[in-house]
């Protein structure tokens, strides 16, 4: 939370403090029909499984006496995942890890933890839900979440969730989608579960104003590519299962955008600048999902590039402002 002695703008760099550029529904455009959504099962073997519903996918892997999931959606989705889960094993979910803050992976979090599961991130994901947020890019704010909804069992850099016949091991991955990032290795069943630090075959979302970076991104992808061989599945936090292939040129896209960028902020050009020159053109059409994904993309590369500590909240505040 950030402390000021200017009194009158208090409560503007409080939501400085807590903003966040999630990947959520713009103000524009109407929320999700929750009641359309059909969840979509996919088998990754050895009783592991990817779930599609709406907002980042869902990894279920099942143990001897419980299952462990990775990441729960929205809340309206609840009951339609576990009805998914249920046709899967009719064991109990007993963990549900959340890969980072974002809603549309921990709106579940409450009522699962109602069901009696438990909730397990880094550390900051509980920080980042329990201050409430503001969307780096729009504005948008997300008010704290319910004391219900906080993860229940926090890890700082690594951590490993048991079940008979199945482990899931944690590792944080620091400043890449936001500051609270984390991965999950089942590594008997060779699957790797990554949130928003990969979206196969989209651009990502990455949260400059909570910790995320450009650099972190690469370094996230670098750790993957080690840890996986030709036939690992990865459950992306958006997009389709992927593999190894598919990971190497999202790295390389990655790697290109950050080379062009650091050019143009060298260059001492503005965010307006960068934007107007379209300088990731030639990757849009196999990673842009539309146009404003393409300019968001391209934003936030510029401000987790340009932006230096100091000038990150007031680079923040100038934008909230303008929309006030």
């Amino acid at each position: 939370m950030i402390r000021t002695g200017l009194a009158a703008a208090a409560t503007l760099l409080l939501l400085v403090g807590t903003a966040s550029a999630q990947q959520q529904p713009s103000a524009a455009s109407p929320p999700p029909d929750f009641s359309k959504v059909e969840i979509k099962t996919t088998d990754l073997g050895d009783d592991v499984y990817m779930l599609e519903g709406e907002g980042g996918n869902i990894t279920v892997a099942v143990a001897q006496n419980g299952i462990i999931m990775v990441d729960g959606q929205y809340a309206p989705l609840h009951d339609k995942i576990k009805a998914a889960v249920a046709t899967i094993s009719n064991l109990p979910i007993k963990y549900l890890i959340n890969t980072h803050y974002h809603g549309d992976h921990t709106g579940g979090n409450e009522s699962f933890a109602k069901d009696g599961v438990t909730i397990v991130a880094q550390d900051n994901v509980r920080k980042r839900l329990a201050a409430g947020t503001t969307n780096g890019l729009t504005g948008a704010k997300t008010p704290p979440a319910p004391q219900g909804a906080l993860p229940t069992d926090p890890y700082t850099n690594f951590s490993k969730v048991r079940l008979p016949g199945r482990v899931a091991n944690l590792k944080h991955i620091p400043n890449a989608h936001t500051d609270g990032d984390t991965y999950v290795w089942f590594k008997t069943a060779n699957v790797l579960a990554t949130g928003d630090t990969f979206t196969s075959g989209l651009y990502p979302n990455i949260d400059f104003a909570n910790g995320g970076n450009i650099k972190g991104m690469i370094a996230a992808a670098d750790v993957y590519l080690k840890l996986t061989n030709a036939k690992s599945r990865i459950v992306p936090g958006h997009g389709p299962v992927a593999d190894k292939a598919a990971l190497t040129a999202y790295r390389a896209m990655l790697v290109t955008a950050r080379d062009r960028m650091e050019k143009l902020v060298k260059d001492g050009k503005s965010e307006d600048d960068v934007v107007a020159a379209k300088p990731f053109a030639d990757l849009d059409a196999k990673w842009a999902s539309s146009e404003l994904a393409s300019k968001n993309f391209i934003r936030v590369i510029y401000h987790s590039l340009a932006d230096k500590p100091e000038e990150k909240k007031k680079g923040l505040l100038k934008r909230l402002l303008k929309r006030s």
